[in-house]
């Protein structure tokens, strides 16, 4: 590694960490309704917001209404985008004439936006017009992150609150996501891209004449804006058809360094929000903490895997350098793996580099970690809930140990939000192995499999691993544009985002109707050094037990027959 590679991974540290415990204070006070600096610009358009959906801001709903209303927005959202898609056609703001969507690949996109997952199945400058790329997946875009902030939320006043039947109101949580988290932060960074260089345009296609002499088609349209609340809102989904790694998504040093702390500056700091929730800060260091082992593990192996030279190689007259293939060239390799590795800890997906051309454990490190449930910073609001889910399975594993009630913050966890726990921990394994499986069976499917042996293995459990984690980024190997895989990789997505809320809101409601309960001496710690320990150790363990066999199969054995230099 070059002195330019540790000093951008020493300035990603910085921009993500050092405001988070001042972003977190301000969201806390922002989503539940206290004075902040933007409240003088936003209230008057939140209160506007209210009239004119008849909302009582101060009537609050119980888990279920709540869960209602989410599932009804979200059954809104899907239809409306999936009708954008199709007909595409016959609306305004497409001067390239692009046809509608097939209406397999457009339900598979609107079930990706929707979920926050952002899966690309297209490529958006050559099949989605600018009112599709705008007002239906931008919209979705703020729409979907505010949803997992929203859940976020209602878990941490369950925390906080005693013998509560409400949990809050959806629509004043979505509307105050949307106002005061997203969209200041947004329009800055989308002003700070445009500055770097990104297109802003409605205008045409411009079309030119190259030095050879021939013609050529150049994309433009609304990317700066789309580009911004991708990462700030951990959707991922790229105006363009290859991501970041497309120049005008991600023109300079500058711009790929904005966007890749962008990725991470909610999810940390709503670890601090929550801090602030259950008045202990304390709570926030300790799971912070585990984020930063488990983060660091990942880029470190990242970083040595993709800086070893081809074992094929050896002994031939080439320069023993990293494998450049696939990798950002202009700004080096560990830029890509720095990218690789933050875009599956959280559930982004956005690439500037091709996770396929990765070595067998390079490329296993973004897989591994979408298989945790992408709780490693996670996604906006659905990263911090996967944690505390975690979080509790350590505490009731320990209480299991001492012998007493285990017991999170004063509240007692019983039957009930253990089998809850349980429904959870399952999710992943069924998205992932029970619907990789059914595709490396079956004919057809396992024919979108371009690579054969190992690698072709870790195509396809890539594939459905990052769509039951809400990630999107692939392979890019692997031939997912089918009728099939559309359906699959859609039903995996559904899965992996209310596989998840519902349990959470469900454990939500029962843990805000309890007391509070004093702690005192006998009441085990989870704020210290003993505990981060556990939590890494029970994250790692549920996921090496439920994967490892799998990835056995695919990136480690492909690791080993590389080191025999094939």
């Amino acid at each position: 590694m070059h002195a330019n590679d540790y000093w951008l991974i020493a300035a990603f540290f910085i921009l993500v960490l050092a405001p988070a415990p001042w972003l977190g204070r301000y969201l806390y006070r922002a989503m539940e309704g206290e004075r902040t600096w933007l409240t003088p610009v936003f209230q008057p358009v939140e209160r506007l917001c209210y009239r004119i959906a008849g909302i009582d801001q101060e009537r609050e709903q119980n888990w279920m209404s709540y869960c209602l209303a989410l599932l009804g927005l979200t059954a809104l959202s899907l239809l409306g985008l999936l009708s954008m898609l199709m007909l595409q056609g016959q609306l305004p703001l497409n001067p390239q004439q692009l046809p509608g969507l097939e209406w397999h690949l457009a339900l598979n996109t609107a079930v990706s936006f929707v979920t926050n997952t952002n899966w690309q199945a297209y490529s958006g400058e050559a099949q989605l017009s600018y009112f599709s790329q705008m007002l239906g997946l931008g919209v979705q875009n703020f729409v979907s992150p505010a949803v997992g902030l929203a859940v976020l939320v209602v878990f941490c006043r369950a925390l906080s609150r005693r013998n509560a039947g409400a949990v809050g109101n959806f629509c004043v949580d979505m509307t105050r996501a949307v106002l005061y988290g997203l969209l200041p932060f947004s329009l800055i960074l989308a002003l700070l891209l445009v500055w770097q260089g990104v297109p802003q345009s409605l205008a045409e296609y411009a079309q030119v004449v190259t030095l050879q002499g021939g013609e050529q088609s150049i994309p433009l349209g609304p990317a700066a804006s789309q580009i911004a609340i991708k990462q700030l809102g951990t959707n991922g989904g790229g105006f363009f058809g290859v991501n970041s790694a497309h120049p005008f998504e991600n023109p300079t040093a500058w711009s790929n360094l904005l966007e890749v702390a962008a990725i991470l500056l909610l999810p940390a700091a709503l670890v601090f929000m929550f801090g602030h929730y259950v008045r202990d800060l304390r709570q926030s260091r300790a799971i912070l903490a585990c984020m930063l082992v488990l983060f660091s593990l990942g880029l470190g192996t990242t970083l040595l895997a993709e800086h070893q030279p081809n074992p094929a190689f050896v002994g031939i007259a080439v320069e023993q350098t990293g494998p450049l293939e696939g990798k950002e060239s202009r700004l080096g390799i560990a830029a890509s793996a720095l990218w690789a590795t933050v875009t599956s800890a959280a559930s982004n997906g956005s690439v500037n580099a091709m996770h396929d051309s990765f070595s067998p454990l390079g490329g296993m490190v973004p897989m591994f970690n979408m298989m945790l449930g992408e709780i490693v910073f996670g996604g906006v609001g659905a990263g911090l809930y996967g944690m505390l889910l975690f979080v509790l399975v350590t505490v009731f594993l320990a209480g299991l140990m001492i012998g007493r009630t285990p017991e999170y913050l004063g509240k007692k966890l019983e039957a009930r939000e253990v089998r809850l726990l349980v429904a959870s921990l399952l999710v992943m394994p069924v998205g992932v192995l029970v619907l990789a499986a059914l595709g490396v069976s079956l004919p057809g499917p396992a024919a979108s499999i371009t690579n054969p042996g190992p690698h072709g293995l870790s195509q396809i459990l890539y594939a459905y691993t990052s769509g039951t984690g809400n990630n999107g980024s692939a392979f890019a190997g692997f031939g997912a544009g089918t009728t099939y895989h559309n359906l699959m990789i859609a039903l995996a997505m559904l899965l992996g985002r209310f596989g998840f809320i519902l349990p959470v809101l469900a454990i939500a409601g029962s843990l805000a109707a309890k007391n509070r309960a004093p702690l005192d001496a006998n009441s085990f710690p989870t704020h210290g050094p003993l505990f981060v320990t556990l939590l890494t150790l029970v994250i790692l363990l549920v996921g090496g037990l439920t994967f490892l066999p799998a990835l056995a199969l695919g990136p480690l054995a492909e690791h080993f027959v590389l080191l025999q230099g094939f």
